[in-house]
């Protein structure tokens, strides 16, 4: 295999439950802060996790695709416009109700802004009574998968100011907020004028709180009913508590180094390659996660049924097949072990976040290993956002990120969008 990037580790969701009563509203607590109000931006998954706004379709758990704001969808025979029925009585928040023009509306606007729609050959979105009719360029078999994705989440249009921007979030979901605290906090309540399932949670709230060890303790102390994202060291002293109850849910995620392959030194596929086989991948797994079924064997977990291949070679630790290789490419360890060639020593920065908590430590124990290979490396923790940005400017060498390939539903779109001739932000 020789990657743009390097799969590191597949994904879990770890999250704390409290088990003691708790007065509502229910009260859950991440990392993600929302840092805006536009369902373009990385913050707009949570109105969709939190059920305020909706898209055109939806899906299940297994990713099977099922009506949202479309209670059917079709495609032409000649497969170049797709028409999407909106369902009856649909309402927004405010009371408006939801019209096809309104969805056009919004998709158009998501449409001019980097995101998933990117990736469709669309040609044109048209409202044509209560349908919106999606004209494609070519054929695209997975555009219901994209309509799927919270980038594609229709608002209604007291949500926008005259120049565009989000100034609130008047959805049509199960749920409509009462307060909002950017860049913490956002509170909901069961919308009297839904037509499904009534919630039988009626009041929730959501709080970003950075630290990973905060979020354990205010589980543990009832401070809050669920908490996401808990590093390996929380969960160890959770799991002996009788307070709360830990729950680990495999995603279809993979942990991945992104490899500059512009670089100078990182041009070569037997470089990347190399670099690969210098990670211990099982002992990462083991010692920082505490599970060693997590570490990576290729790019798509095993949860991903229809996508992983379990005939493909597993990506392996060979640090001697990896030694060769930087003596065939001209790297010698000098007298400190470090690899040197031309007189120059191979030294890399490898960016990373904190939204995920594991994340800084493996980059730590990800620079350990390095290091024994002769390779030294700076990291860097910083926004997410860093990553596309020096991806942009060409300073990015190497950086550690979550990938989750459920995003959209069908794993060909992100696929699609990650995987292009010049390189994508997160590819």
């Amino acid at each position: 295999m020789h990657p743009l990037r390097s799969p590191l580790l597949t994904g879990s969701l770890l999250l704390a439950i409290g088990l003691s009563a708790q007065a509502k509203p229910l009260n859950l607590i991440g990392p993600w802060e929302i840092h805006s109000l536009d369902p373009s931006s990385s913050s707009g998954i949570l109105f969709s996790r939190l059920q305020i706004a909706e898209t055109l379709v939806d899906a299940d758990n297994l990713g099977t695709l099922k009506p949202g704001l479309a209670s059917r969808w079709q495609a032409s025979s000649d497969q170049l416009s797709w028409r999407f029925t909106l369902r009856d009585g649909a309402r927004f928040h405010d009371g408006s109700a939801v019209t096809a023009a309104n969805v056009v509306v919004a998709l158009e606007r998501a449409r001019k802004k980097p995101g998933m729609l990117e990736n469709a050959p669309i040609s044109a979105i048209l409202a044509d009574g209560k349908d919106v009719v999606v004209v494609l360029g070519k054929p695209f078999a997975p555009l219901p998968a994209v309509f799927a994705h919270s980038h594609t989440q229709v608002l209604a249009p007291a949500s926008y100011a005259a120049d565009g921007s989000v100034t609130g979030i008047i959805g049509s979901g199960p749920y409509r907020v009462t307060r909002l605290q950017l860049p913490q906090r956002v509170t909901v309540q069961a919308f009297a004028g839904w037509q499904g399932r009534k919630p039988a949670i009626t009041d929730a709230s959501y709080q970003a709180i950075g630290r990973a060890e905060s979020r354990s303790l205010m589980a543990e102390s009832g401070q809050a009913d669920i908490a996401f994202g808990l590093d390996p060291v929380s969960i160890a002293r959770l799991k002996s508590s009788p307070r709360v109850s830990i729950v680990s849910a495999t995603l279809p995620r993979a942990i991945q180094i992104k490899f500059n392959a512009g670089h100078k030194w990182l041009n070569s596929p037997a470089m990347r390659l190399a670099i690969s086989q210098s990670i211990n991948r099982q002992a990462i797994a083991t010692a920082l996660l505490r599970d060693p079924e997590m570490a990576a064997s290729q790019l798509f977990p095993p949860t991903m049924q229809a996508w992983h291949q379990a005939t493909l070679p597993a990506l392996a630790y060979q640090p001697e097949q990896a030694r060769r290789s930087f003596a065939a490419l001209g790297w010698k360890p000098g007298a400190d072990g470090q690899l040197v060639r031309n007189g120059e020593r191979l030294a890399l920065t490898l960016r990373t976040y904190p939204d995920r908590p594991e994340l800084p430590l493996l980059a730590t124990a990800l620079q350990d290993q390095l290091r024994q290979a002769g390779i030294a490396v700076q990291v860097k923790v910083g926004n997410s956002s860093d990553i596309p940005a020096a991806h942009k400017d060409g300073t990015l060498e190497l950086a550690l990120y979550a990938r989750n390939y459920a995003l959209v539903p069908d794993p060909l779109v992100t696929l699609l969008g990650d995987f292009t001739d010049d390189g994508a932000d997160w590819g």
